[in-house]
Formats: structure tokens, sequence, C-alpha cells
């Protein structure tokens, strides 16, 4: 009897085991941010099982998400590659442009992606999604109408303070070429906007009064925030597949229609020389307008999604008027 018992008991550990490597393991960075929380959601509602990590502190997303607040230049980062057989990792903990100097973005953005990868190498992990931005490309008057994954990338040359941005992106690249095990994909998204959105197009469009360039109307692209996590969970679904895709969908509107159908008035100011604008912006408090991403309120950056709709099976369910929407809402409950 004594023997059937430990008989029993062997068997039903193998079958919490079975189950447990079923659960595919997926560590998300930035867990701070809306986008990285939406996403977060989803792969739980999918049955994967979560880590969450960030900078800036630990969040408490779900009693069954560990959570930690983490440098990943300090050595204990690793702690948590040892502890967490993961399968995918995805990278959202990009520092954007509106946080810190040049010098905390560069260490975050290049040396800690750097050593993110090094774990991932090491750690065997499967798959690694990477969240850039449709800003690598430059904001350029010579732009051709529609930008693809292979076109190269030109924001380093036209401002200094993206050249974290590129260099992340191009970093990623190499990693995706050397390591052939890690399936890589590097998502390009355009302006990711909606309820939660913090980055510089979303305080920007937050707001009732912002600056318009005489002479300028770009075309814009921008990407429900909900939207974009399903498609980051799209990437993770198909572990295989790596590569280079631009997220956006195929819809645009002009600056100035943006702003009319967000209820924001636009405050017309000269472009020239270069400097006044950037002035003009930061003595009037307009921090969603920083000077290096003045030529995006100049020249259109439109790309061309169609390489990941047609891999990952994916077309955006919010549309522009969606988006639109919750500005308008915004500000009907607050003067901003």
């Amino acid at each position: 009897m004594p023997k059937a018992k430990k008989t029993e008991t062997v068997d039903c550990q193998s079958v919490e085991t079975i189950q447990e490597k079923k659960r595919p393991q997926v560590l998300v960075t930035g867990a701070a941010g809306v986008l990285a929380q939406e996403t977060i959601n989803r792969l739980s509602q999918k049955k994967y099982g979560v880590v969450a990590i960030d900078f800036r502190r630990a969040v408490q997303i779900g009693d069954d998400i560990p959570s930690y607040k983490v440098d990943f230049l300090k050595r204990g980062f690793e702690d948590i590659f040892r502890q967490h057989k993961f399968d995918a990792v995805i990278h959202l903990g990009r520092v954007g442009t509106d946080i810190g100097g040049s010098h905390f973005r560069h260490n975050a953005n290049v040396r800690g992606t750097q050593k993110l990868f090094d774990l991932c190498v090491k750690y065997e992990v499967g798959q690694v999604i990477v969240l850039s931005s449709f800003f690598v490309y430059g904001a350029s008057a010579y732009n051709p109408a529609l930008l693809d994954e292979d076109t190269p990338l030109k924001a380093s040359d036209l401002s200094l303070n993206l050249i974290d941005t590129v260099e992340l992106d191009n970093l990623s690249q190499i990693y995706m070429y050397k390591y052939r095990r890690v399936r890589m994909k590097i998502l390009r998204p355009c302006n990711i906007a909606g309820p939660g959105v913090r980055n510089n197009i979303g305080r920007l469009l937050s707001r009732k009064v912002v600056p318009v360039l005489w002479g300028f109307n770009p075309v814009m692209q921008f990407l429900h925030v909900s939207d974009m996590a399903d498609a980051i969970v799209k990437a993770c679904g198909k572990p295989n597949t790596y590569g280079i895709f631009n997220v956006a969908p195929n819809d645009w509107a002009p600056y100035k229609e943006v702003l009319r159908r967000c209820d924001i008035i636009g405050v017309p100011m000269v472009s020239i020389p270069d400097a006044l604008p950037m002035w003009i912006a930061r003595m009037a408090g307009w921090e969603a307008f920083p000077s290096y991403l003045v030529n995006y309120f100049k020249y259109p950056v439109i790309v061309d999604g169609s390489r990941f709709a047609k891999a990952f099976n994916f077309s955006p369910r919010r549309s522009l008027e969606e988006i639109f929407l919750h500005y308008r809402e915004m500000k009907t409950r607050r003067w901003v």
C-alpha cells in the first residue's frame, strides 16, 4: 500500500509539470506603460505565463503575474532569467524621447537593451519582440510617399535626440541576423494614441491649444493603443516568424484635420528660422512639441503596414474617429 501511494504522488507531479511546460512563459518589459499592461492582459487571457518588469517601479497587475523593478545594467537582472524559463521576451521598455536626457536614454535604450539581448541568447529564449518606432525613418521633404521596411533610417542624421532610437533598432537587427535561433521581430508602429497614452502625440492631442507651422499640413497615421496590443499578441503567437515590420492602418489624416476632429485650436507660427518654433513652443510650455520633432509636424512620414498585416492577419479594429473621439471627450470633462 505505501508503495502504491508513492506511485500516485509521482504521477500527479508529472502531470503538473507537463501542464506547466505547456504554458509559454513571456517576459514583458516596460510594464508601467499602458501598452504593456494592455498586452499583459491579453497574454494572460490566452493562458500565457507572464512576468512583468519596469525600470520605474514594480507594477501590481495580478496575483499570478510576478512583477519586478529592475535596472537592466545591474547584476540582479540575470536572476529573473535564472528563475523563469522564458519562451519569449516582449521588449516594450524603450525609453521615449520625452523621458530623461540623452545619456539616460542611451544607457536604457542601447546598453540596457544589449544586456537584455545577451541574456536572451544565453538562456535560449525562443523569440524576442522589440518595439521600435516609425521615428527611425526621419521626417524629410524627400521621403517617398509610402515608407516600407527597407527604407534607410535617417532620423539620426536629422536629430541628435533620436540617435538612441535608431541605435536600438540597428542593435536589434544585428542580433536578429547574428543569432538566428532567437526569432526576433522588430515592430515600427506609427503614432500610438488613445486612453492612457502619455507619449508626445498623446499629450499633444490632450491639449486645447497647440502650434501649427505656417505652410505645412503633413498627413499623419494613428493606431489605437488597444490595436497595438492586439498586434503584439498576434506577433507573439507566431514564434517562428521573424523580421522587420511596420505596424500601421491603411488610413491617415492631415494634421489640421486631426486638430479639428480632436477639438483643438491650432495657433499658427512661422517655421523659419528653424529655431523660432522651437523657442516659441518652449516659452509656451508645449512640452509635447519638442524641438527635435518639429520636422515631423512639417513633412509626412507614412509607413506601409502591409507586410505585418499579411504575415499576422492583422487589421486594426478601432477607426481614426474612435481615437479622435477619446480626445474630444477629454476636453468636455476638463480644460487642458
